[in-house]
Formats: C-alpha cells, sequence, structure tokens
C-alpha cells in the first residue's frame, strides 16, 4: 500500500506518526490517538510497527475492562501473526474472563433470605447537586455548564467573573477575526494562565494536547471547512486518518461547533485540545 502513496501523502502520514507516537508516550490508553497510528502505520505497510500498535491498543482497552474490544484487536493481529504466543496467551486469559463474567451474568440469584416486616417509612425526597442537574433543552449546547463547574467550582474564577469573561469570548470578532476562546479570555485579563486552565482542561475531559507549532497542518484541506465556523469556535481540523477527523479545540464539551463543523457529513471526529494562540496562528494561515 505504501507504494500506492505519492511522496506528499506518505510525508503526511509520517509526520502523523512523528506526533501521535509522542502523544501516546505520555497517554499510553488513548486508544483513539493510537487507532490513528495504526491505520498511519497500515497505510506504509510497516506490519511491525502496525502489530506492536495494535498490542497496545488491546492492552489499553482491557485496562479499561472493554474485554470484547480487546479481543477483537487481538484477533485482528492473529490475521497477519498466526502464529504469535504473546497474542494467543493474551486471548485465552480474555476469553476465560468473558467467559467468567457471562457466567455470572447468567447464573440465577438465590432466593433472599425473608426479613421481618418493617414499619412503612416516608421516603427520603432527595435533590440532586446543582452540578449533576439536566440542564433545560437548549442550554449548554456550547459547553457553558461543563466550563463553569469546572472553574467556578474549582474556585479559580467568581461566578460573576465566569459570567463576565463567557460573555465577552462569544462577542462578535472583527471581521475576518478568530474569537478569542473562554480560557484565552482568561489568560488576556490576567485571571488564571493559560497552562494551567489547558492542564485542567485535559484532566477534567480527558483528552491529548497536540502541539500545533511542531504539526505540520495542511492548510489546503482546512480549507474545505467552513471558515467562519472554524474563525467562531477557534477549533481546527488539523487532520484526517480513513473516516476519522482530527479536531484542536480549547473547549471540549461544545457539540454545537461539532456539529457546525461536520455539516451533515458522517465522518468521526476525534478531539484533542491545542492553545488558542497556536489555533489562531494556523487558523489565520488557512483563512486569510
Amino acid at each position: 500500500m505504501a507504494g500506492s502513496l505519492t511522496a506528499d501523502e506518505e510525508s503526511r502520514v509520517l509526520r502523523t506518526i512523528e506526533m501521535f507516537e509522542i502523544i501516546v508516550q505520555s497517554q499510553p490508553d488513548d486508544v483513539g490517538s493510537l487507532e490513528i497510528l495504526k491505520e498511519a502505520y497500515s497505510r506504509l505497510d510497516r506490519v511491525d510497527d502496525l502489530v506492536d500498535t495494535t498490542k497496545r491498543m488491546a492492552k489499553a482497552y482491557e485496562g479499561k475492562g472493554q474485554l470484547t474490544s480487546a479481543i477483537l484487536e487481538y484477533e485482528g493481529i492473529l490475521e497477519l501473526r498466526p502464529e504469535d504466543p504473546d497474542v494467543r496467551t493474551a486471548l485465552a486469559r480474555l476469553n476465560r474472563q468473558a467467559e467468567s463474567f457471562a457466567e455470572r451474568l447468567t447464573s440465577p440469584e438465590p432466593e433472599p433470605t425473608p426479613k421481618p416486616p418493617a414499619e412503612p417509612a416516608k421516603p427520603d425526597i432527595l435533590e440532586l447537586p446543582k452540578a449533576l442537574r439536566t440542564a433545560p433543552a437548549g442550554e449548554g449546547r456550547d459547553g457553558r455548564e461543563r466550563m463553569r463547574k469546572l472553574f467556578v467550582e474549582g474556585r479559580h474564577v467568581s461566578g460573576e467573573t465566569f459570567d463576565e469573561c463567557w460573555t465577552a469570548s462569544l462577542l462578535p470578532a472583527k471581521p475576518g477575526a478568530v474569537a478569542d476562546p473562554f480560557i484565552q479570555v482568561l489568560a488576556n485579563r490576567s485571571l488564571v494562565p493559560l497552562d494551567q486552565s489547558l492542564r485542567l482542561l485535559c484532566e477534567e475531559a480527558r483528552l491529548c494536547y497536540v502541539a500545533l507549532d511542531r504539526y505540520d497542518v495542511d492548510l489546503e484541506w482546512v480549507r474545505q471547512f467552513p471558515r467562519e465556523v472554524c474563525r467562531r469556535w477557534c477549533l481546527l481540523p488539523f487532520d484526517h486518518m480513513s473516516k476519522s477527523l482530527l479536531v484542536a479545540t480549547a473547549n471540549p464539551w461544545n457539540p454545537q461547533a461539532a456539529e457546525e463543523l461536520k455539516a451533515g457529513k458522517t465522518a468521526r471526529l476525534i478531539w484533542y485540545l491545542a492553545s488558542p494562540p497556536e489555533l489562531a496562528q494556523v487558523l489565520r494561515r488557512a483563512f486569510r
């Protein structure tokens, strides 16, 4: 398959591998990034690397308790390496675990021991914590509630400051400008340093960080997406692999932006966090 790639395509795949190998070194259980690597190695016919990455994916799935996904990855390796002893050992172990789990699910429960009747009690009326209540229809489509929970309830800013900065992040920018995301507004006002906000988002959203200043983004490909959507939400579709679209953002809880970016397409979005200045720099180059 590598021979069917043009020189530019092969160069882009190699850059993708370099970047995502760095990502999975710090986030070894990030199956989304491992899947991108797996596809990239497949396109270059690098079978040894493909097998190694697939094993890493299987172990990541197993660590998450997703036994079926782990088994499927190991079975995929056997199609390439039918006699791999490590894979056969892992499959035997996982199949035993899956069978044991299925037996526990189907085993009849013992009859409960009768208990003496208790006096009827009035039911307790419990109110869910505010952060766990379902937001009314139409609210929270831009990630505001999740951001407020993280920054206000985490005592990084006051509720009043949050509302003011969130509103500022939504104000119309100058024509052709890239809007400042909420965390950039906080940094501009010397309220929360940018690196601290990014660290909080990475930990809370469990997303990987992508250093766009080290990534050779194909600007012509970026221009296939709605420029005003990318500018308004400061998000960047920075790469793609197979049917997956890799998107960098500074707000990981924005389904409205995701819907506007996809615009009816069936691509699977894989999200990464990125620094707002780096996002803005690439977007300005792409949409002059």
